[in-house]
C-alpha cells in the first residue's frame, strides 16, 4: 500500500502508524484519515502483529486537530472530513491501539488518544481541546468518550474552558496511563506495546469489544457476537456436532457438546 501521509512499519507483534506531515504539525487531512482507516483494515486481516502504536512524526507534535484546506466546498459528505471513519476503525479494531504522545495532542489530535485503548506520553507532552475557542466542536467521540476517562464535569471543563493539560496532570486525571522522560518514550512505548502483546490475542480482542459494545450499539455487540463466533463458537464440538447433523439430516447428539 502507497502511504502518503502516514508511516507504517513492523517490528514483531507491533505495528506502528507514525503520522508523518511534521510540517502541519500532523494534522488530519482527508488522506491522512483515509490511510489510517484502510492501514488498520489491512491490519485486522493479518496475524503478525497484535498491538498497534499510533504516534507522530517530530518531536513536536503529536497531532493538532484536522485539516479542511483543499476539500471540496460543499456540506454534502463527500466534502466532509472523514475523521469519523478513522475513530471508528479505532474503535472497531480487535488489536488493542496505544497512542504514543510525542508533543502537542490538540483537538481532533486529543480526541485521537483518548479513542486509543492505552495512552504513554513523554513528560513535556501537552493535551488540549479548542474547539469552542476557534468556531469548532465535537459532539461524539471526543465527548462520550472524555466523559468515560475523567468524568462529567472535568469533561465540561476541558470542553467549555479548554485549559492546557501537562502529561502528568492528565495522568492524575485519568485521560492517559503512562507519563515517561521525554528521552525515554520510544523504549518505554516498545517495552508497554510488547507487555501487552503477551496477552492472549482472543482474550484483549474480547474484553476490547466489550468496552465498546456499550457505546456501539448494535454495531458494537454484532461485533463481538462476530468476532467469538468466527475465533471461538465455530471450533467448538457443539458448533461442530450440529452442523453435521444439519447436513445429514439426523438429531444432533447433544452429549458430544461439552467435549
Amino acid at each position: 500500500m502507497s502511504l502518503e501521509t502516514i508511516i507504517y512499519e513492523e517490528d514483531g507483534p507491533v505495528g506502528t502508524i507514525t503520522l508523518n506531515r511534521p510540517e502541519n504539525a500532523n494534522m488530519f487531512n482527508e488522506t491522512m484519515c483515509h490511510e489510517i482507516r484502510d492501514c488498520i483494515n489491512d491490519m485486522r486481516r493479518e496475524t503478525r502483529t497484535r498491538v498497534l502504536v499510533i504516534t507522530g512524526a517530530g518531536d513536536r507534535f503529536f497531532c493538532i486537530g484536522g485539516q479542511k484546506d483543499g476539500m471540496e466546498d460543499t456540506n454534502l459528505y463527500a466534502g466532509v472530513l472523514p475523521t469519523l471513519e478513522m475513530y471508528d476503525a479505532i474503535d472497531q479494531f480487535q488489536k488493542p491501539v496505544i497512542a504514543s504522545v510525542n508533543g502537542f495532542a490538540v483537538g481532533g489530535g486529543n480526541v485521537l488518544q483518548v479513542m486509543c485503548d492505552l495512552t504513554i506520553a513523554k513528560e513535556s507532552a501537552v493535551f488540549r481541546q479548542v474547539g469552542p475557542m476557534m468556531g469548532s466542536f465535537d459532539a461524539g467521540y471526543g465527548t462520550w468518550y472524555l466523559e468515560d476517562l475523567v468524568g462529567k464535569k472535568r469533561a465540561k471543563e476541558i470542553w467549555m474552558c479548554n485549559p492546557k493539560i501537562s502529561a502528568q496532570e492528565a495522568k492524575d486525571m485519568g485521560l492517559i496511563n503512562r507519563v515517561v522522560p521525554d528521552d525515554k518514550l520510544a523504549k518505554e512505548t516498545r517495552a508497554f506495546a510488547l507487555e501487552v502483546a503477551d496477552r492472549g490475542a482472543f482474550a484483549l480482542a474480547s474484553i476490547k469489544t466489550a468496552f465498546a459494545a456499550r457505546h456501539g450499539g448494535v454495531g458494537g455487540l454484532s461485533r463481538m457476537a462476530h468476532d467469538l463466533l468466527l475465533r471461538g463458537y465455530l471450533n467448538t464440538a457443539e458448533s461442530k456436532e450440529l452442523s453435521v447433523a444439519f447436513r445429514e439430516k439426523r438429531d444432533p447428539d447433544s452429549s458430544t457438546f461439552g467435549h
